[in-house]
């Protein structure tokens, strides 16, 4: 079995972040240093097995929406339409996060176009596939590719029929796209708004999880490493952060050799 990576790191001051992470790094012959004379009482010389030094460590400061995550439905409003309260990412049950994985190819797409069912649909056919519940769906449109850069914020997006279309339709849980959002960029969804005045051009496809509860998973990569369409499978458990609305996940796709 070959285990492939599928998620982005975590770096200081990101560009292909909204808000860009904060990381204090606190080095084994500094702060970390500092502490241990502070802890233990003792100098340089008194830390015999380490040489001198003593453990490194980091602080973070960034939103939990930073680097590959997990978005739970508390994130799109803090109620299902069934007036329950929306699940924060600690209430979901484990199994959502490991299953049958399926790549769906939608690179010919550009930014700011929006993912309709059709292309969900034609890209299923292409691979032979039908889905079934539970599988977790990546969306492949390349932008991952352009990480480091500003251009990352520029991608295709889905919409609310064709969330709804996996989720209701499909029995669909999990989504993931290898782009910074689900939806397409604030930009595009703003120039809409403002051509119509419609607010139904706005965050359609996150708001979906409102009438029907799912997650997805933003930032994904490497979806082109996995050599199969489906016949793998998927593990992206985010962290159990308490009442929160996003957990991060190391996603890891695991392929039979």
């Amino acid at each position: 079995m070959r285990l492939i990576d599928l998620s982005v790191t975590i770096e200081h001051d990101a560009v292909s972040e909204l808000v860009p992470p904060k990381i204090e790094f606190r080095s084994h012959e500094g702060a970390g240093l500092d502490f241990f004379k502070q802890a233990f009482g003792l100098a340089e010389s008194d830390l015999v097995y380490s040489g001198g030094t003593a453990p490194g460590d980091e602080i973070f400061t960034f939103m939990s929406h930073t680097g590959t995550h997990v978005d739970a439905p508390f994130h799109y409003g803090p109620r299902s339409a069934d007036g329950s309260p929306a699940p924060a990412i600690d209430d979901l049950p484990l199994d959502w996060f490991f299953g049958d994985g399926v790549v769906l190819d939608l690179r010919h797409l550009a930014p700011r176009d929006l993912i309709e069912v059709g292309h969900l649909q034609e890209a299923l056919a292409r691979i032979d596939y039908e889905l079934k519940p539970h599988d977790i769906v990546l969306l492949h449109t390349g932008t991952d590719k352009k990480l480091h850069s500003k251009e990352y914020f520029e991608q295709p997006g889905m919409g609310r029929e064709s969330t709804l279309w996996l989720v209701q339709e499909k029995g669909i849980r999990v989504i993931g796209i290898d782009a910074f959002g689900f939806d397409r960029p604030f930009a595009a969804m703003r120039e809409d708004f403002e051509r119509t005045g419609d607010g139904r051009y706005v965050w359609p496809a996150h708001f979906a999880g409102i009438e029907a509860p799912y997650c997805q998973i933003e930032k994904l990569a490497n979806l082109d490493a996995i050599p199969c369409p489906h016949g793998f499978q998927v593990a992206c458990f985010p962290i159990k952060v308490k009442h929160a609305s996003a957990g991060f996940s190391r996603v890891v796709a695991f392929v039979q050799d």
